[in-house]
């Protein structure tokens, strides 16, 4: 099996097809395809579904597909090793991140990070937790920073960054910001709750608080970034249940502590690849993080 078969082929995966893979690569298409065909014989079955629209992967080639991205991630991690060694470090930092994440300043951070490191190319990826943990375990983000995760500690380590209590936003009208006391989950089950998607850290860290309370509620308005929340929540239309320091994001609110919630907090972490996994920018950002960014 040849490097450049992999390559092939997760590029063909992800364009889901030949001519578009081709192109990216810049190799012809009947190069592609015979490449593609050479693996198929080696694996002794198909990778593809092929039609005259696309192609997608069969359930072998979605198996290949994460050991191929994994694979490659630690190619490009032994280049990059090597050029390390050799005294500049270059390559790639993929890196993943939640909105409004706390405990770390990503602009400030990946700022001072090409101050110091000018040859390296940076790469952001916003999504939820969930899913910047697949990406970090699968090779394809260098590392995250996310909500507190479960996670395979022989793929992926978990290093904490900060925690917060959760708080309750509401509109100055709101019967909450009347009374004024700091509510508890059993006081919110008949509310309407703006939220975001469930992938998302703080909405995982508000159903955790509110399971653990054994309070149901409903999220009528789902949304995916925080302006939106902020906006839904500023014109009275629900309450939203967020970490600590979105207070400060919107001064026309009002925002509550949310008590009785027991160990239920928001801990934002760093995602990091275990330790020989992970890439010499990821090893600098990290070190660049310990020092404060500095």
């Amino acid at each position: 099996m040849e490097l450049r078969h992999l390559q092939h082929f997760v590029a063909v995966a992800e364009d889901q097809h030949f001519t578009r893979a081709a192109e990216r690569l810049m190799v012809s298409q009947s190069g592609l395809s015979a490449s593609i065909r050479a693996l198929e014989r080696e694996l002794q079955t198909p990778l593809f579904v092929r039609t005259t629209r696309r192609v997608t992967l069969t359930e072998a080639g979605r198996a290949l597909l994460a050991e191929a991205e994994r694979i490659l991630a630690q190619v490009r991690a032994a280049h990059e090793a090597v050029a390390a060694v050799q005294g500049v470090l270059r390559g790639t930092l993929a890196l993943g991140a939640e909105q409004c994440v706390a405990g770390v300043h990503v602009a400030e951070l990946l700022a001072a990070f090409r101050r110091r490191h000018p040859d390296v190319e940076i790469r952001l990826r916003q999504w939820g937790s969930a899913a910047l943990a697949e990406e970090v375990a699968a090779g394809r983000l260098d590392l995250a920073f996310a909500y507190r995760t479960e996670v395979d500690p022989a793929q992926l380590r978990s290093v904490p960054l900060t925690s917060e209590p959760m708080t309750v936003l509401c509109h100055p009208d709101h019967r909450l910001a009347r009374a004024g006391a700091p509510p508890a989950p059993r006081d919110l089950g008949e509310e309407v709750f703006v939220d975001f998607h469930p992938d998302w850290g703080p909405r995982r860290a508000t159903d955790a608080a509110f399971a653990a309370a054994g309070v149901r509620r409903t999220v009528a308005l789902e949304v995916n970034d925080v302006h939106s929340l902020l906006d839904l929540v500023d014109e009275n239309l629900g309450v939203a249940v967020v970490p600590g320091h979105f207070r400060h994001k919107r001064g026309t609110l009002t925002a509550l502590p949310l008590r009785d919630t027991g160990e239920s907090v928001y801990e934002t972490v760093a995602l990091v690849p275990a330790p020989r996994a992970a890439s010499p920018a990821a090893r600098a950002l990290m070190a660049l993080l310990d020092n404060g960014g500095a």
